[in-house]
């Protein structure tokens, strides 16, 4: 997966559809995956050619699926032949993963997928959450995973290893893992309440979070202005609490059995990226929703 974003600012908004595929799965001939961007697309309330996958309030459902079936064609799951049937959820920030051979009916709620039926392809929005892809080389199944703080705080990755070995006889030995663009530690701010949370369910939650201060160079300049009755004189500015998902869920990964050397994790940030990726945080909740998405090719 790219480091840097492969579109410059000032042509994002009339760049070509790119999708992010990770360097780990680029030797397995029978996959097909990627992470969607923002660029390239049909919709135009988000800002230039715009690639929503969601079906937001703000969008057309028309463009949204003019848009769908442009990244289909792009991930190689369409095409003059055959379509591949897109699989997605009605995300609800749980541990709720779903074994899917045929597509549903009606959208299943919940927020994991797998299978090992090929020619259907699984996908999962994100905006700030992280996707995470998990691939079995040896039993060809494969699954993908929204997590959010709350489905990460339920160990939704870690129980979709479970539910892949449950499933499709997979040995985390023989599963390699894909963790999404998200928002990453230098921007996902949470409240005590958060990490208190955390702290309640892993050993290692320390090592999850970070705190920084604010800085107030009016406070710094004039600090008698904020003297106050209680010691040590003044207020102190209240401590920012920043969490990490990618690592609280590559931790999950390893600790369902998953080798360090079969963990990939992108380290974009949509916060920091909005001129690629959609951020729900950065842009305030008036912005498109991302797909990854992962299929099985039927053998030959």
């Amino acid at each position: 997966m790219p480091v840097k974003s492969p579109v410059k600012k000032d042509s994002a908004k009339n760049a070509p559809l790119a999708i992010l595929h990770a360097d780990l799965f680029s030797n397995i001939p029978w996959l097909l995956h990627g992470f969607s961007t923002r660029t390239g697309g049909f919709s135009r309330v988000y800002g230039g050619n715009a690639l929503n996958l969601g079906f937001t309030k703000e969008d057309s459902r028309n463009l949204v699926e003019k848009n769908r079936a442009a990244f289909l064609q792009k991930l190689g799951a369409a095409n003059k032949e055959q379509n591949w049937p897109l699989v997605t959820l009605r995300q609800i920030h749980s541990d709720l993963i779903h074994c899917v051979t045929t597509p549903p009916m009606e959208q299943l709620a919940g927020d994991g997928l797998i299978t090992c039926d090929p020619e259907i392809v699984l996908g999962i929005q994100t905006a700030d959450c992280l996707p995470i892809i998990l691939v079995d080389t040896k039993k060809r199944a494969v699954g993908v995973f929204h997590a959010g703080w709350r489905g990460t705080m339920k160990r939704i990755v870690e129980k979709g290893v479970g539910e892949m070995r449950r499933c499709f006889g997979s040995m985390p030995r023989d599963i390699k893992a894909a963790i999404g663009p998200g928002i990453r530690g230098c921007c996902y701010e949470v409240g005590e309440e958060v990490r208190r949370a955390f702290e309640a369910q892993f050993e290692y939650a320390s090592a999850l979070f970070r705190e920084a201060k604010d800085s107030d160079h009016i406070r710094e300049r004039y600090p008698m202005l904020f003297l106050t009755s209680r010691a040590p004189g003044h207020s102190d500015l209240p401590k920012r609490i920043y969490l990490d998902l990618a690592e609280a869920n590559r931790r999950q990964l390893l600790a369902a059995g998953v080798s360090a050397r079969n963990i990939e994790s992108s380290p974009l940030c949509t916060a920091c990226h909005t001129d690629l990726l959609f951020s729900y945080r950065k842009e305030k909740g008036g912005t498109g929703r991302m797909l990854a998405a992962v299929g099985i090719k039927a053998s030959k």
